[in-house]
Parts: C-alpha cells; structure tokens; sequence
C-alpha cells in the first residue's frame, strides 16, 4: 500500500480561520489537501486499526482531525488510565514522546508506537535523570513526586507520578513524615502548594507554551469580553492564575465549560483544546486567551503529529516505543502508586 505523503491540516485551518480571521497566514506552511483524499486517509486508518487490534489514544493538543480518528481523546490522566486497562495488541500513541513511554511502562508486553519520535516537551528535557539523582542524594528524606512530562528514566527515580488532574490528591496522599521534592514543573507545583498547604522543593521547569501568557495579555481579553470566565491551566504562572475564574487540568476544563451558565468563555491552555471543547460544548464560544506574541498558542511538539505519520507509524508499526526492563520494572511501581491513589474515592 503507498504511503501517504501529504499533511493533512485542512481541518485545522478551518478552525483557526473561524476563531481569527486573518490569522490563517500562521498555517501556510501545511498543505491543506482535497477533502476527499481526507475522507479517505481517515478510512484507511480506521481499517488498519481494526486490521492491528490497535487502539488509538489522542491528548488534547493533538491536530483536531488526529482528534476525529482516535478511540479516546484526553488528559494525560485519563491517557494513562486508558493505557492501563486496554485490551488492544497494539496501542498508537498520538501525544508526546514521554507519553507513549507511560503507555509502554503499563504495556511492556504491547506494541507501542507514535507518529512521530522528535515529539518532545519542555517540561522533560528540563529535568534529566542525573540532575534528579544527584539533588535526591542530598536529602535522603525526600518523597520525589513527578509530574508526568518527565522521561520513564526520571519516572523510575520518583517514589509516585501525578497529573494536573490529580496532582493536590496525590500530594495530600505523601507521608507526613517525608519532605517533597516536587518535578518538574515549578509552576504546577506553585499551585499546588495553595491548594494543599503543603511545604514543597519545586524543581525549576515549565512548560514553554503555557508560560507565554501574561497577566496583562489576559487583563486585555476580559476588557474585549466582558463577563466571559478565564479558564486556566496550572501550567500558567501565578500572575494568569490569580486571574482565572477556574484552574484546572483539560479534563475538568471540559466539566466546567459544560457546566458553566456563561455562553462565551476565555480558555489559556494549548490551542488543540479547543477542538475538543467545541465538540462537547457546540453552544458556546470559545476564546483562546491571547499571548503577547500570538492570538493562538500551540505546542510546536504536540502538532509534529498529523494525520498523515499517523496512517504512516500504523502502516509500518514504526516508531516504536522501547525500554529497558529495568527501568520499566521501577517506573511502574511509581506510576501504579498514582493510579491506585488516584481511585480512592
């Protein structure tokens, strides 16, 4: 069968033409192809999924079309609980790097496989696992408790993983007794300091796209919709989330917008959610909170996937996902400690 060859983000155009017009220069780079050869690709990975027994997991983030095609589209949360109970032979991990390494830590036994190997993060390359080991040795009382943007290497080193969606249950779970060193994302573990009370060493990482928005850059899109509710991500600094009506992870962002009576709403969180949200809440608008430099911030990693490597990895079963025992053997033991917390009532 040939492979496909073209990037597939027309639907992707589309939704950023609506939400800024004259803002579609930001996407002339993808070609946008026929819709008919879209239907078609589409087609053809559905039937390779069924073909492979493979199932299809999506972040939030992903290109909306990515989104369409997939089983379940979620939070890292959500991501990581799918994984753990899947019955597929095959799971296809649209996401990043570090979160096809979760899959497989859950997984060892599976094929695991991304669109595309370079989809990195921020967050990981700021803590290496050697830097890690050599701050743990330090203070040999510290409960190391890491978000889930870090490498299976850094996983292993970590007594528990958490989420955003879980990340203040799993810190009111930590022992009393120990010091916590949260990872590596200080501005996540800010947060969860006032929420939880609890005395924390933050690892100095961040996301570099939720950093980009600033107190004054969101101060102007309340002036330009009054009464809409901001929407935040703790990933953001302090400054935006003093600002926000709601902080929380993807996931709950969903429940909220539902929920919420406001018929329009600000959202300051990776621009691939917005998808989402349109699709679960078609009766409201949605705005993406503007940067200083953008009106539609993006995660470059996150869209290094399209539609095109998908059908691509799914055909050749390439790139895989590979660890070594021990380090999957050691990770698991942090990564099943949150997951059994995490379904404490």
């Amino acid at each position: 069968m040939t492979l496909w060859a073209r990037t597939c983000t027309v639907r992707q155009m589309i939704d950023v033409a609506e939400l800024h017009p004259g803002g579609i220069d930001r996407f002339e780079t993808r070609r946008p192809i026929p819709r008919a050869d879209y239907d078609a690709l589409s087609r053809d990975i559905i039937a390779l999924k069924k073909k492979l027994n493979a199932v299809i997991l999506a972040h939030n983030y992903q290109v909306s079309e990515i989104q369409d095609v997939a089983d379940y589209v979620g939070d890292s949360l959500g991501l990581a609980q799918q994984a753990a109970k899947t019955s597929a032979q095959v799971i296809v991990f649209c996401g990043v790097h570090f979160m096809a390494e979760t899959a497989k830590i859950l997984n060892p036994n599976k094929i695991v496989i991304l669109p595309d190997k370079d989809a990195g993060c921020s967050l990981e390359t700021s803590c290496p696992a050697s830097k890690l080991k050599e701050l743990q040795e330090k203070n040999p009382n510290f409960w190391t408790i890491a978000y889930i943007n870090c490498s299976a290497e850094v996983k292993a080193l970590c007594d528990v993983i958490c989420t955003s969606g879980n990340a203040v249950k799993i810190v009111n779970a930590a022992p009393k007794d120990k010091d916590i060193l949260f990872v590596p994302d200080e501005n996540l573990g800010s947060w969860v300091m006032e929420q939880t009370g609890r005395p924390m060493t933050l690892w100095r990482g961040n996301c570099y796209v939720h950093v980009e928005w600033t107190s004054s850059a969101i101060l102007r899109i309340r002036e330009d919709y009054p009464g809409a509710p901001v929407v935040a991500h703790p990933e953001c600094t302090r400054a935006v989330r003093l600002l926000a009506d709601e902080v929380c992870s993807t996931e709950k962002m969903v429940a909220y917008c539902r929920n919420s009576p406001a018929k329009a709403i600000i959202i300051a969180t990776e621009a691939g959610m917005l998808h989402r949200l349109k699709k679960e809440c078609p009766d409201k608008t949605f705005i993406p909170a503007p940067t200083e430099n953008c009106r539609c911030n993006e995660c470059r990693f996150m869209k290094m996937n399209t539609l095109e490597k998908l059908y691509n990895c799914m055909e050749r079963l390439e790139p895989r996902v590979e660890l070594p025992p021990s380090t999957i053997s050691r990770a698991r033991i942090s990564l099943d400690r949150m997951l059994e917390i995490s379904a404490r009532a």
